[in-house]
């Protein structure tokens, strides 16, 4: 991220310990409106195109993927990959210096995605943690940070979160309607009290901060208009547990898009593979 300009953002003290002690954080802008229209349209350009389909990188979060169906909750994942026009941006320089200030000048990019609720009919991103999908193997020190490209309300699934639920281990999950076709989780029913929910909408261009353990939920879009999330992580470096932990809901994912990023990775080992030994020779 060297192409990176400038940040223009610092945040408080006093909004450092609200994240600390509550798990998340809201900040009204993070960028300028002249780059939320530049990034709109390179995010509308690659859910339209679908790219990264045939990798496996865009599919249906809230369903089960199948090509003949209408997502009802598509994501893409590594959406700068695709799109120039989301990178090198002021939100990822202020989001990086952000992070930094939240946990520790060691924080670096942890991945990107983008998930896009369609108007009327986009489903629910259900309750869960974000380290439900993450490796067994380590312990993280990570963040999210979540900007919408257009207003975020109740009404069109702004970020709410569960105050203080950070400091939870990570809670039993299964996968969205008990089918391992879908990708998305959420967490067992009784686990965990809902009640304390907090609601952060948004303008276009501000910004959630959340730890990775922080339970988290987006409601449906009921609105005329598409909502748009880029979401960036951060985390300083993972430390490889002793014992890993017993994550079983991932060991029950059944899900197309796996079987094509397992492909890619086949089809690419083979590709350096051939180039190497073109090397050789």
């Amino acid at each position: 991220m060297s192409d990176l300009p400038t940040p223009t953002i610092t945040i408080t003290q006093e909004q450092v310990e609200f994240f600390r002690t509550n798990g998340f954080l809201a900040i009204q802008s993070i960028t300028t409106p002249d780059e939320i229209e530049r990034m709109r349209a390179a995010y509308d350009d690659i859910f339209t195109r679908r790219a990264g389909r045939d990798d496996g990188m865009e599919f249906d979060l809230g369903g089960a993927d199948e090509d003949d169906q209408v997502a009802v909750l598509p994501q893409i994942l590594d959406p700068l990959r695709y799109a120039p026009g989301l990178r090198n941006s002021l939100y990822q320089a202020n989001a990086l210096a952000i992070s930094k200030q939240l946990l520790g000048e060691q924080a670096q990019p942890h991945g990107s995605h983008a998930i896009f609720k369609p108007a009327r009919y986009g489903s629910v991103t259900p309750w869960h943690q974000d380290e439900a999908y993450w490796s067994p193997d380590f312990i993280y020190n990570s963040l999210g940070v979540w900007m919408p490209l257009q207003e975020a309300t109740l009404e069109n699934g702004c970020m709410q979160f569960i105050p203080g639920s950070h400091r939870l281990e990570i809670l039993p999950h299964h996968h969205i309607n008990n089918d391992p076709r879908i990708h998305g989780l959420e967490v067992d029913e009784g686990v965990i009290d809902l009640c304390p929910a907090v609601a952060c909408p948004l303008s276009a261009g501000g910004a959630t901060f959340h730890f990775s353990r922080t339970f988290h939920y987006t409601g449906p879009n009921r609105s005329d208009i598409p909502r748009r999330a880029l979401i960036l992580g951060f985390g300083t470096p993972a430390i490889r547990r002793d014992q890993p932990l017993d994550l079983y809901w991932q060991r029950q994912t059944n899900t197309t898009a796996a079987k094509k990023r397992e492909a890619a990775a086949r089809r690419q080992a083979k590709k350096e593979g051939e180039k190497g030994e073109t090397v050789k020779g």
